[in-house]
């Protein structure tokens, strides 16, 4: 699936008119979180825009300090309220990790070894039609099945994570499928110190050229016959438009890209375990 824009990064007066050209480009997803800091302007953007609101496909995601129970709904009222709706399409915990209530990085043990209690409450902001989907991002597969594990009234609907040519991650993406989870894919084009290297690797360019589309074409293309949904973040309007552009791939250039991208050790940038002072890695260890 493409057609799709993330807003994350996005600075103070470039997210508002990042929506809306992606709205007249033929954008139909915006992907947000509370903690982005910017779900306000994005609201305007979509008041102003000529799109009806059930035509577009709106996500935010669940804070690390909103993970107990009661919290949840507040917060997702809060996340609405900026955004102008009464509803979410799709509610996501953002991190695999809890924080005590009113601490910026305070370890909520309980809540980040089983997080059923905070997926009961997004399960009952379903019943109540504040939001369609509920979902989770960063979720390595230990994660996943500690989740899954439980009687859940509703499965996951999505699993937003790092994906793209250098953490092509296909040991999750397998997994994804055979559970019938659907992998988002954010930083598509990699990483921002990534992606001018991903984008000039020999191979990406080789068929880019022969199929007179741009290297950043190859990659999306590659992330939608992958099967996951495509996060292209950007402000600028041209590189906007052109991610828009999707381009199915004959079979021996797919598989080349996909040989090429899991021929290398995974590079992963996005962990912010180290900041956060936590003592284990969020995505290998699993001590909690």
């Amino acid at each position: 699936m493409a057609g799709l824009t993330g807003v994350w990064q996005a600075g103070k007066g470039e997210v508002g008119q990042a929506v809306k050209v992606a709205l007249d480009a033929g954008y139909r997803h915006i992907d947000g979180a509370w903690i982005y800091r910017n779900e306000e302007e994005v609201g305007e953007a979509l008041q102003s825009a000529s799109v009806k609101r059930e035509d577009i496909w709106i996500t935010s995601k669940l804070w690390n300090t909103f993970h107990a129970p009661e919290d949840v709904e507040p917060a997702l009222d809060e996340s609405l309220k900026k955004l102008g709706t009464d509803y979410l399409d799709l509610y996501i915990i953002h991190w695999p990790v809890a924080f005590k209530k009113g601490s910026n990085n305070e370890l909520d043990e309980k809540l980040t070894a089983d997080p059923y209690p905070t997926w009961q409450a997004l399960e009952a902001l379903v019943d109540k039609g504040k939001v369609k989907n509920i979902g989770v991002s960063n979720f390595n597969i230990p994660r996943l099945e500690n989740l899954t594990a439980n009687p859940l009234k509703y499965q996951p609907a999505v699993n937003q994570v790092e994906l793209n040519f250098l953490n092509p991650q296909p040991e999750l993406l397998s997994w994804a499928k055979a559970h019938s989870l659907l992998l988002e894919a954010y930083s598509p084009l990699g990483s921002s110190k990534q992606v001018k290297e991903t984008l000039g690797r020999p191979e990406i360019k080789e068929i880019a050229k022969k199929l007179n589309i741009t290297p950043a074409q190859v990659l999306i293309s590659w992330h939608v016959q992958r099967g996951t949904v495509v996060l292209p973040k950007s402000v600028t309007p041209s590189r906007i438009k052109e991610n828009f552009e999707v381009t199915a791939l004959p079979e021996d250039a797919f598989a080349k890209v996909e040989a090429a991208a899991t021929s290398h050790p995974p590079q992963r940038v996005v962990n912010p375990s180290k900041g956060w002072g936590l003592d284990f890695d969020v995505f290998d260890d699993y001590p909690y």
